[in-house]
């Protein structure tokens, strides 16, 4: 009876002892099994049946000692042994379990989401691309430096054509304006005032005419004046009416009356009807300045003298005679570097040369027969074929400005006025 009652006490000690290790391990057993339905459930009923023991078993479990520990430890061993030894079912569950604890962590799948975005290799070929195009770039911003420096050189091409001069010496500049006068009269030996006239009076006033009109439309309109008056007498006995509509076509014609008008009574009062030959005199006259003076003097008198019209003082600057604008101080400059005896013809070709090469708003360097001696080159047009096509009258193949030119003039007379039309 003492040993049955010894071995009930032991059977009851292992029912005990049972009893505390099964939660255990099924504690163990749901956690790394991945908390399965059926060992879930299990869990809970080893739970439930705990709780038929009683307070008095937890003082023998909580807190484990070290044959607790060492008993945790042989149930892990022993589970985990059953688990690799067991049926396909538990294996199964067990690792349909992992894998539901590997799903339900919300960092790894985020993490699985990312490692093929790291490992795709879209930015590569970007870089190559960018490493391609990068050659490209470099060449491209070669070129258009290339294209740059070619237009820039382009436009200081005409430059180079023209180099910046060494400053002249007052003996340098003498030489080569007076060239530059032999030369002139090798062009144009024909050179001539280009009005016409008889006589020292219609000179006089085709010259005050002349103004703000070109020569052409003055001899064009003169032939009616000089009918209708032929001396200063005459002239100044018109009515101011009929002599504006005679001279209308050169414009600024009530201007030009009133001069007309003036310079032919003093005429008439104070010479004798007769235009006086000397400068001093012929600038008393109404409307006459020391152009129209030396004009008159140079071609009616042979009186040597500068006539500096716009196309004169165009010339002798670009030609470095002068740098001044005042008529008076151009003629000033101009009469110091060339003897008197060459002022009057002087005047006729540079003026000529104005008119049909050396324009004001595009000359014809490229046709220019004295353009080495020009420091002006470059200014108009410099090839050849075009600069021809901007040449005047006889050099163009134009007519003159004279209805009645020498009979050296190698070119065309000009065309009279057409008539007015008649009033229907």
């Amino acid at each position: 009876m003492g040993e049955q009652a010894s071995g009930g006490a032991a059977n009851s000690d292992k029912s005990n002892k049972s009893h505390h290790e099964e939660p255990v391990e099924r504690k163990l057993t749901v956690r790394m099994s991945g908390a399965s339905t059926g060992d879930a459930a299990h869990h809970r009923q080893a739970r439930d049946h705990d709780g038929h023991h009683g307070d008095g078993h937890d003082h023998d479990v909580h807190p484990l000692t070290t044959t607790a520990k060492a008993l945790v430890t042989d149930a892990y061993g022993r589970h985990a042994a059953a688990r690799t030894s067991g049926t396909k079912t538990q294996a199964g569950k067990s690792s349909a379990g992992k894998k539901a604890a590997v799903n339900d962590t919300p960092e790894k799948p985020t993490a699985a989401k990312k490692v093929p975005a790291k490992r795709t290799t879209t930015k590569a070929p970007a870089k190559k691309t960018a490493a391609k195009k990068a050659p490209a770039t470099k060449a491209t911003t070669k070129a258009v430096a290339k294209e740059t420096t070619a237009k820039a050189a382009a436009e200081k091409a005409p430059a180079k054509k023209a180099p910046a001069r060494k400053p002249e010496s007052r003996t340098a500049l003498v030489r080569r304006a007076r060239r530059i006068n032999r030369e002139l009269a090798e062009l144009y030996p024909y050179a001539h005032p280009e009005l016409d006239f008889t006589n020292s009076f219609e000179l006089l006033v085709a010259t005050v005419l002349s103004a703000q009109t070109t020569d052409m439309r003055v001899n064009q309109t003169t032939p009616r004046l000089f009918a209708v008056a032929p001396t200063p007498e005459d002239m100044a006995a018109l009515p101011p009416e009929e002599l504006e509509e005679l001279i209308r076509p050169t414009g600024f014609f009530r201007a030009k009356t009133k001069s007309l008008l003036g310079l032919s009574a003093a005429l008439r009062d104070r010479f004798g009807g007769e235009v006086p030959g000397r400068l001093e005199d012929l600038v008393t006259l109404p409307g006459v300045g020391r152009k129209t003076a030396n004009v008159v003097l140079g071609n009616a008198f042979g009186v040597p003298g500068i006539t500096v019209d716009t196309h004169f003082g165009r010339l002798a600057r670009r030609f470095g005679w002068t740098t001044q604008e005042d008529a008076d101080k151009v003629e000033a400059d101009v009469a110091a570097i060339f003897p008197k005896s060459e002022w009057t013809m002087l005047s006729h070709r540079v003026v000529f040369h104005g008119r049909r090469v050396c324009h004001s708003r595009k000359p014809a360097c490229g046709a220019c027969p004295i353009a080495p001696l020009c420091p002006s080159y470059g200014e108009g047009e410099t090839d050849p074929e075009k600069a021809r096509k901007l040449l005047k009258y006889e050099l163009g193949g134009q007519p003159g400005q004279r209805l009645k030119p020498p009979a050296d003039y190698p070119g065309q007379p000009a065309p009279p006025m057409a008539p007015p039309a008649a009033a229907s």
